[in-house]
């Protein structure tokens, strides 16, 4: 499959009316993940989505009326990053592609984006963590020039998604 110009899809702001898509994205991740013994998602926290959208913090990429692919942004992440987090980077959390468009180089489309929101923020890093039993996940962000800091068994807390609790994750940056 070709990639699809930029001319052909936009990012934009999720909103409640895609939340059947969003649960079904998930849904459809945790099936594949499992499916081919991936480390990955045994459950997704709807709520947290739900605050997300309300904050204007999920993004959807869009082809036609097509959600393509969802991730979520954040501007603080003290409690995975800790010290590091000084008010000067962009987090980025649970991107997830739908299964159509596997293939198409959605976490490009989002890298880009993501570079251009944080750029105009003054923002020096994005940042994101992934899981560290899947070391192919790691070099696969690492091959669009993130870098691995540590990894970090994040807390039991209601603060964080259920699928973020107790979870032992790379932490990766990519510097602006």
């Amino acid at each position: 499959m070709n990639a699809i110009s930029p001319e052909t899809y936009r990012i934009e702001n999720a909103s409640t009316a895609d939340l059947e898509v969003i649960y079904w994205l998930f849904e459809e991740a945790i099936s594949y993940q499992k499916k081919n013994n991936y480390v990955g998602w045994n459950s997704y926290d709807k709520d947290y989505i739900k605050r997300d959208i309300e904050n204007k913090l999920q993004f959807k990429i869009v082809s036609d009326d097509t959600i393509m692919c969802i991730f979520s942004i954040c501007f603080t992440d003290e409690l995975i990053w800790r010290e590091k987090d000084k008010g000067d980077a962009i987090y980025l959390h649970r991107a997830v592609v739908n299964p159509a468009f596997k293939g198409r180089k959605m976490f490009e489309k989002i890298l880009n984006w993501i570079t251009i929101f944080a750029k105009e923020k003054g923002l020096r890093y994005v940042r994101m963590d992934t899981w560290t039993a899947n070391p192919h996940i790691i070099e696969y962000y690492k091959s669009y020039g993130f870098v691995f800091l540590e990894n970090y068994t994040t807390p039991n807390t209601p603060d964080l998604p259920e699928q973020h609790r107790n979870l032992t994750v790379a932490l990766l940056e990519f510097k602006l």
